[in-house]
């Protein structure tokens, strides 16, 4: 699966997180898909709040991610998957990531923070157990 990122999405995800952090920052993303070849195409990033202003872990305001998703239809993009960020760890899902990715055609992206350059993965997750990264292109 490959997922095209334009630039200035992966700046504004950086620049969102660093501000958030210690806070797991989190938000959703839209775009397109390539029918013929599967290409997944982001053309929106949502910044939601962490309604549970953790560390280590996020959920998704409910009223802002109906919103972002009624923005998306009415643009008529779909919803391609969430993201969030690891400002203390590696960018790769935890066991509470797998234990909550319930949909299996969704891209989990983790933004991680730790260390020096940020590092952002795309992540297919099949029945919590089955984790593949995927072929994120930053454009």
């Amino acid at each position: 699966m490959i997922i095209h990122l334009k630039l200035e999405g992966y700046l504004a995800m950086v620049r969102h997180a660093r501000e958030t952090a210690p806070i797991e920052d989190c938000g959703l993303i839209g775009g397109r898909i390539d029918e013929a070849t599967g290409e997944k195409f982001v053309e929106k990033v949502f910044f939601l709040t962490n309604t549970d202003h953790s560390e280590e872990h996020f959920s998704l305001d409910p009223k802002e991610q109906f919103a972002a998703v009624k923005e998306l239809r009415a643009q008529g993009l779909d919803l391609l998957g969430n993201w969030h960020s690891h400002p203390a760890s590696p960018s790769r899902p935890s066991e509470e990531d797998k234990r909550l990715a319930y949909d299996s055609r969704a891209s989990y992206f983790i933004l991680s923070l730790n260390g020096g350059e940020p590092v952002l993965n795309s992540f297919h997750i099949e029945k919590q157990t089955d984790v593949s990264k995927e072929d994120l292109r930053i454009r």
